[in-house]
């Protein structure tokens, strides 16, 4: 009777670890996102946006590469209280960046295609989350997809097509949609396979599984508004 008691306190408790990791990874990628947020509008509305110049701005995305390689290869061997600093330091930088959608949008459009993003996301990620089919062969294949779309996206800056920038822009939400779904069901998985307790291990798995879906918001995101930009 002892076991039996103890066995399922074991299994309550790995439930309430893995439950209290899945809330911490969607609470920091929130904050995450409200931090870029927050640092997009005052850049833009303190003026402090104009004195940024071409080289600074492609300077502060190269860092911002930096900060998820050396986050993402590299979490592992350092603290989880570097890795979260890290993490908001990118989170910061990324919104200095975001900053110039003030320039090219209505506050209207903004705020319209981030509850569309939010709405979108979350259907995914929930899609993700408690669908019974694995999805990491087609995760992969969104993958390879994503690469054509960096390819594509690059050729864009050449050709500079209104239609094939529509279409580019289509596949990015397409593409980053499924990489949401993909990328919610396998942090859960790992979560659930790692996620028997609270400890800097599973909690910089937490981290990382947040910069992902931090990614994958900003980009659903970005490739909406850009669809949105001519209504």
């Amino acid at each position: 009777m002892e076991n039996r008691y103890n066995n399922y306190g074991e299994v309550t408790e790995t439930k309430v670890a893995f439950g209290t990791l899945i809330r911490k990874v969607y609470l920091w990628m929130t904050l995450a996102l409200a931090m870029t947020g927050l640092t997009a509008a005052w850049v833009a509305q303190s003026g402090a946006i104009y004195h940024i110049s071409q080289g600074w701005f492609f300077g502060a995305i190269g860092i911002e590469l930096l900060l998820v390689i050396f986050l993402s290869t590299r979490i592992w061997k350092m603290s989880f209280a570097t890795a979260g600093i890290t993490f908001g330091l990118y989170s910061i930088l990324n919104g200095v960046t975001m900053s110039f959608i003030f320039l090219v949008y209505e506050f209207n459009t903004i705020a319209t295609t981030f509850f569309i993003t939010a709405g979108t996301f979350g259907g995914m990620a929930l899609l993700g989350y408690i669908t019974k089919k694995d999805l990491s062969i087609t995760g992969r294949m969104f993958y390879m997809a994503l690469i054509g779309l960096i390819i594509a996206g690059i050729v864009n800056l050449f050709v500079t097509n209104n239609t094939f920038d529509w279409f580019v822009s289509i596949a990015g939400v397409l593409i980053f949609c499924g990489l949401t779904a993909w990328d919610s069901q396998r942090i859960k998985i790992m979560l659930q396979e790692m996620g028997d307790e609270e400890n800097e291990n599973t909690l910089k798995l937490a981290l990382i599984g947040s910069l992902e879906l931090y990614l994958d918001f900003i980009n659903i995101f970005l490739y909406l508004l850009r669809l949105f930009k001519d209504y």
